[in-house]
């Protein structure tokens, strides 16, 4: 139930499209254009019958002068944004390129021409050198075709790179966001939950030894286990319990719960940390730090296909009713950058504000 990231699995679209290209333009197209050429111009006297196997090849070694264009110098220019230069060298290689090889193949074909009568339709394409070097061309309709359908090949090569490109390096940048979070996260935990306990043991109170501990796993998960690339949703839901039971520890006077439900969420898999910004959002603006009066409520639950997420918390009463902080913040680009890349198409995110309380509500289509 993992869904693989994008940027992990290279789109096979490109290659489907270039075996068409040559399947259908190059194998049937082309291929009926040089039989009909044939059966017109040297029609058999019967003993020998269309079609004709030979002339697939023959249109096939006819068009490898595309290779190079589409795989080489289109891909190149329009890497380094020179526009006209690559229309003026797709213009120059084209016009001479598919001449030159025309006559090659041509001259390779003649004298293995099968059946016989096929040598005539080859000595057709056997110009003479001159007549190669001539600006003239007498291969006009399929030079306009290749340009076509191989133009189009090599575009759609280069989109799809680029934008393989960029998902890596959003990925890359992600990973980057992801542990500036963490380490945002480690001296937010370190100092506020030391003081807490320098607090408690002053008191000599009985909750240091659990405070400890509690401190203990969440720094352990900040460190080590939020390293993996995705995290089995039960580890990430202890976290979340133990984050939740240090909070209410700290603020014992506020109605701090949280709870998970559903019996699907066993075997999924999540990326670690997605939820944290989240909860750290209402922790951060609710109004538990300044009286018993607050609550901060979340609940996760689980269905066949879904995962979702609500948290919510009393608002200060000097606070808005809409607060563009809320939209902001590393925590909140972070976790939405994360869900286009991990959940495109299959996640939304809500956050409202209504009657004093914020609300963050997420979907997940798992």
């Amino acid at each position: 139930m993992q869904p693989a990231p994008p940027a992990d699995r290279p789109s096979r679209f490109p290659l489907i499209f270039e075996i068409l290209a040559w399947g259908l333009y190059v194998g049937l197209y082309k291929y009926s254009t040089y039989m009909s050429v044939a059966a017109e111009q040297y029609r058999p006297d019967g003993r020998f019958n269309f079609p004709y196997p030979q002339l697939m090849l023959f249109a096939l070694l006819a068009t490898l002068y595309v290779l190079p264009y589409y795989r080489l110098l289109v891909p190149r220019l329009l890497h380094r944004r020179r526009y006209v230069l690559l229309l003026v060298a797709s213009v120059l290689y084209l016009w001479w390129g598919i001449k030159l090889n025309t006559w090659l193949a041509a001259a390779l074909f003649a004298p293995l021409a099968s059946p016989p009568v096929l040598a005539g339709f080859y000595q057709h394409f056997l110009i003479g050198w001159h007549q190669v070097l001539q600006v003239a061309q007498p291969h006009i309709q399929l030079l306009f075709t290749d340009a076509l359908v191989f133009g189009c090949v090599a575009f759609a090569q280069f989109a799809f790179a680029n934008e393989q490109r960029r998902r890596l390096l959003e990925r890359d940048h992600l990973a980057l966001q992801l542990e500036q979070l963490k380490s945002q996260l480690q001296p937010h935990f370190l100092f506020n939950t030391l003081n807490s306990i320098y607090g408690l043991s002053l008191a000599g109170s009985p909750e240091t030894p659990r405070f400890i501990l509690l401190l203990s796993e969440l720094m352990r998960y900040v460190l080590y286990d939020s390293g993996r690339e995705y995290i089995a949703l039960p580890e990430e839901v202890t976290f979340l319990e133990n984050y939740f039971e240090m909070e209410q520890r700290k603020y014992a006077g506020a109605r701090i719960t949280f709870s998970a439900t559903g019996a699907a969420g066993a075997a999924l898999q999540v990326p670690p940390l997605l939820l944290l910004p989240l909860v750290e959002n209402s922790f951060k603006h609710g109004r538990h730090h300044y009286s018993d009066d607050a609550s901060v409520t979340a609940t996760l639950h689980t269905t066949p296909g879904q995962l979702h997420f609500t948290i919510e918390n009393d608002l200060l009463p000097e606070a808005p009713a809409a607060t563009p902080r809320r939209s902001g913040g590393i925590g909140l680009v972070n976790i939405r950058q994360r869900l286009n890349l991990y959940y495109p198409n299959a996640h939304e995110l809500v956050l409202s504000e209504q009657n004093g309380r914020y609300r963050a509500e997420l979907t997940l289509q798992v």
